[in-house]
């Protein structure tokens, strides 16, 4: 796999197909950074995909919340109000921790080889708990860090136009109509619905109508 360091000196070359095809390779392993959002959506706008460059633009608001991103996405999308923007300071919290995620692991890891090796080196003459604790606590955060660090599932609404429904059925009332570019937090899934929090309410929306983030 080409690093991203070569699809960045294309961009500089304005070589941006070859470019985008090495971006959007890493982008399908979870492999990105703001920066990297930030062009690939720039290329996507250049070509005129406005529905790819608001994708990439609300993967980077994830990353880096900013008022000038939510104006570039009114822009793309044509919309003066958009919903499922709001990041708490918890969720930009477990998002700062999911994104360094395998760094973290990797570091309370280390931590751990080291207090077991401590552990071997000092059992002898040492009292149980004081011995045991530090490595059981390590164990215990690698675990945590490795099953339960998630990020929140999210979803750009991109038809037009998405009916949002109270019930996972064709019968279900309406909620709401809307454009794309607004964003739902999605909390189960089933067939073709997702189960989401619209406007801090449960609602259903179909999943052909959103691209998960």
């Amino acid at each position: 796999m080409k690093g991203i360091e070569i699809a960045d000196s294309l961009f500089q070359q304005r070589s941006y197909k070859e470019a985008m095809e090495i971006y959007q390779e890493n982008y399908q392993l979870g492999i990105y950074s703001p920066a990297m959002l930030l062009k690939m959506s720039f290329i996507s706008e250049g070509i005129g995909d406005k529905e790819h460059a608001t994708l990439y633009l609300s993967k980077y608001y994830d990353l880096s919340p900013n008022t000038q991103t939510i104006s570039k996405i009114k822009s793309l999308t044509g919309q003066s109000n958009l919903v499922g923007y709001e990041v708490s300071d918890s969720e930009r919290f477990i998002l700062f921790l999911v994104e360094y995620q395998e760094i973290m692991v990797g570091l309370l890891s280390v931590f751990l080889l080291i207090s077991l090796i401590l552990l071997w080196t000092n059992s002898k003459g040492a009292s149980g708990s004081r011995v045991y604790w530090p490595s059981l606590l390590l164990i215990l955060l690698i675990f945590v860090a490795n099953n339960f660090l998630k990020a929140p599932k999210t979803a750009l609404i991109t038809q037009s136009p998405t009916m949002i429904v109270s019930k996972p059925t064709a019968g279900g009332e309406l909620v709401d109509r809307v454009e794309p570019g607004h964003r739902v937090k999605i909390k189960s899934s089933k067939d073709i619905w997702y189960e989401v929090e619209w406007k801090n309410q449960k609602a259903y929306i179909k999943k052909d109508n959103v691209t998960r983030l």
